[in-house]
């Protein structure tokens, strides 16, 4: 047996490290976290300097009972889990609950797996950082106390089986409030105007300096413009530099693969840590810009080899960002002379975008010349421009050039070489070109761009951001929305030689693809929680409990001193809240019922949200639920009373009536007490047609869905679940044995399995 026993998260990297450290290491994984905070009840002794109680993994107790027999043959245990607060957790958690012995454990740390990189690590352990593991137990207690608290207060004020969190309710309210900004805006028209003046055979496209507000306004300077003698006031030329863009942190690099790859942000991370765990990049969760002086070096022979000497310029970038700590390294490339990679699709184009942004980091600066051209006549109030830039020596730009999160479509991009003229030059008057154009309202956020924000407001830290877009939206609070925009229409001058045109042009404007957007219970609870725990929800507090985990990192704060700060405030917010504060819907009202009288509301319910006619108090009041695509913000009364003709009866099939109608899941068909759920089909619109032909698709696709029926039970089947094989008898279902045949199963052996299925485990919070 090999004297030193190797633990690390990730089971892709064990035998890779096992490699490079011989036959006295043998290297094993924990899959992760193996500990945490007990998920029945509360799991923190408030009164006890709030004592966390953790318990192992139901998952983990056969990884951590396999760890414990080979932590008795080593002589050495080697606690070697990722280098930033989580990994640092995962390694104390580690080293208590297999009762590790401090003389017998080393703690290392490693940025890349490599071999010198491993070795080297090996040299040099340490101990288990105690600062490290006090910064991620607050964040988790913290976290657990908040939605512990606020939930409940969230069943029983808006909806039962919500839930908060802390960094999640303010990413939530982001998005809110974006949403808000741009339903409140009103565009304004302005023109834009463009002109094309030729010199001899060569064409200047400038553009006025300044825009024109009215169409009067408008037309006013196109006549001045009519009998015009243009000519080149004047042409500056400037030399100018553009630098690179530093390596990649995690939230660059989330940005960037998501303008560049298209990639959503737990997407990337996935990605990377494959990368990171095939021993291709350095540690991916990181805030710090830096290289080593190795990887400066290695980067600059890579480019010398490959671009010239003229191309390298070795440089050391600094953090910024007050409180970066997670690891010492920005993310690169492990080897700079490995330009690719051949793993799978998503891989090979993250690590090309990886190598280039850092191989680009440690380039040269493009050198450019940028021309401006200045057009005018003497009866014309403003001038035009025209910009052009030149490169003169490509540098950096050979490889990489950075996209532009904030970039705008109407942003004037600087034009390629302009023609060669002079000050003094005359000009031809080709055409004049003034364009309505609109204001916009910001953007909605995409992924991207909210870690951007985030990370500007100083909440969360590189393993969160991931994690936290994950949760808003399957927690049902914000969605990827995408819409079709509307049409409207502008106007468009054209001034060619002394003929002066008006014509009416449209376009679509508000169309949107995979812009974040808050669902009507995102908005609810948002408000809710915006209106009683303001504190939690500002952005200044939340940044400065981040900065408090930072303190408590670097040992400069006590972590149970910091949770009492926040928990009692916040504890007695909690009691006045559910004591004190009303109930919150979303209640709109729209108007009367015309052939009752009685007022028309929408709201949220218990299953989502929902129309009514009548008052609370009315015996006879009816409920009907809004279309997928309907907001309680938006929908008017007509659309309101429409949902109130479902259900709708499209006529018969084989018999049976089938009806349009919407439920708790959505629109469906029924039909013989079956349901078909309506994708994309509208049950407003749907005929009987288009409702036979789902009933037999969904036919044919139960009919794939059978692997076993039986003579003696014709209500009886196993069927294949979205999780596996399981039996089913009538309405209800059965866990079928990991050890049995489905396919095989006597109908005897059905009725003893679902005769002795497993107890149900006690739900969460409750007592048995």
């Amino acid at each position: 047996m090999s004297k030193n026993l190797v633990i690390v998260e990730s089971p892709a990297k064990a035998k890779t490290i096992e490699n490079y450290l011989g036959k006295d290491f043998i290297v094993k994984s924990s899959y992760g976290h193996v500990r945490d905070l007990a998920s029945k009840g509360l799991a923190i002794d408030i009164e006890n300097n709030f004592q966390p109680d953790y318990a192992i993994s139901a998952d983990k107790k056969t990884v951590i009972s396999e760890l414990k027999k080979l932590v008795k043959k080593a002589e050495t245990v080697w606690l070697a889990t990722d280098e930033d607060r989580e990994g640092e957790a995962i390694s104390w958690h580690l080293y208590e609950t297999l009762n590790l012995d401090k003389k017998d454990t080393k703690r290392i740390t490693f940025n890349e797996i490599t071999k010198p990189a491993i070795q080297k690590a090996i040299q040099a352990p340490r101990k288990i950082n105690k600062e490290l593991v006090d910064a991620q137990q607050a964040r988790r207690v913290l976290d657990r106390l908040v939605g512990f608290e606020l939930s409940p207060v969230l069943w029983k004020k808006v909806k039962p089986s919500l839930s908060a969190g802390r960094v999640q309710s303010v990413a939530v309210r982001l998005i809110v409030e974006r949403e808000r900004e741009i339903l409140n805006f009103t565009p304004e028209s302005y023109f834009r105007v463009t002109g094309i003046f030729n010199k001899g055979k060569e064409a200047v496209k400038a553009v006025l300096a300044h825009n024109i507000g009215t169409d009067l306004e408008t037309e006013s300077f196109l006549d001045d413009c009519k009998d015009a003698t243009f000519k080149v006031q004047d042409v500056a030329k400037k030399p100018a530099t553009k630098n690179p863009s530093t390596p990649f942190t995690t939230s660059t690099l989330q940005q960037e693969a998501s303008l560049k790859l298209g990639f959503s942000v737990s997407r990337t991370m996935s990605v990377a840590q494959r990368l990171y765990e095939a021993g291709h990049i350095t540690y991916m969760r990181t805030d710090s810009v830096n290289f080593s002086d190795t990887a400066i070096d290695s980067a600059k022979n890579a480019i010398v080899q490959n671009y010239g000497t003229q191309y390298s310029n070795p440089k050391r970038y600094q953090t910024k960002k007050a409180g970066a700590q997670e690891a010492h390294e920005a993310i690169r490339p492990t080897d700079f002379n490995n330009t690719a990679v051949s793993m799978g699709n998503d891989e090979n184009k993250l690590y090309d975008l990886i190598w280039k942004r850092s191989i680009a980091s440690q380039m040269s600066p493009a050198k450019l010349e940028r021309t401006t051209i200045k057009i005018g006549a003497e009866n014309v109030k403003d001038i035009f421009v025209a910009k052009g830039e030149v490169i003169k020596f490509d540098g950096f730009l050979k490889v990489y050039l950075e996209s532009n999160i904030d970039e705008e479509e109407d942003d004037q991009e600087m034009e390629g070489i302009l023609p060669n003229v002079e000050e003094g030059d005359m000009l031809e008057n080709e055409s004049i070109i003034s364009t309505e154009r609109f204001t916009k309202a910001a953007p909605r956020y995409v992924e991207a761009s909210l870690v951007k924000k985030l990370e500007e407001l100083g909440i969360g830290r590189p393993s969160t951001y991931a994690p936290t877009i994950s949760t808003i939206q399957k927690r049902g609070y914000v969605e990827k929305k995408e819409r079709e925009g509307e049409e409207r229409k502008y106007t468009v001058y054209t001034l060619k030689g002394n003929e002066l045109n008006k014509t009416i042009a449209s376009e679509i404007t508000g169309r949107d693809r995979n812009k974040l957007s808050p669902t009507d219970i995102g908005i609810v609870v948002n408000d809710f929680l915006v209106e009683n725990f303001g504190r939690i929800l500002d952005y200044n507090f939340t940044a400065k409990v981040e900065a408090e985990f930072d303190e408590i990192a670097q040992g400069l704060k006590e972590w149970t001193d910091m949770i009492r700060e926040f928990y009692t405030p916040f504890h007695e917010n909690v009691e006045d809240t559910l004591e004190h504060s009303e109930r919150a819907s979303g209640e709109r009202h729209l108007g009367e019922d015309p052939k009752t009288g009685k007022p028309v509301i929408v709201r949220i319910g218990r299953y989502g949200p929902m129309a009514q006619i009548g008052e609370a108090e009315d015996e006879d009041k009816s409920f009907a639920s809004l279309l997928p695509n309907q907001s309680l913000n938006s929908i008017t009364l007509e659309e309101a009373l429409d949902l109130f003709k479902l259900p709708r009866t499209l006529g018969e099939f084989e018999g049976k009536v089938v009806k349009a109608n919407i439920g708790r899941f959505g629109p469906y068909v029924q039909h013989n007490s079956k349901f078909v759920s309506l994708k994309e089909d509208d049950p407003m619109e749907i005929n009987l047609e288009r409702a036979i032909e789902l009933i037999q698709q969904k036919r044919i696709e139960d009919e794939k869905k059978k692997i076993k029926t039986f003579e003696e039970d014709e209500n009886m089947q196993i069927l294949e679940g979205r999780w596996g094989p399981y039996l089913k008898i009538g309405k209800k279902n059965f866990k079928l044995p990991k050890d049995v045949e489905p396919s095989k199963l006597t109908y005897e052996e059905c009725i003893t399995i679902s005769e002795n299925q497993p107890k149900k485990t006690a739900r969460k919070g409750k007592k048995k």
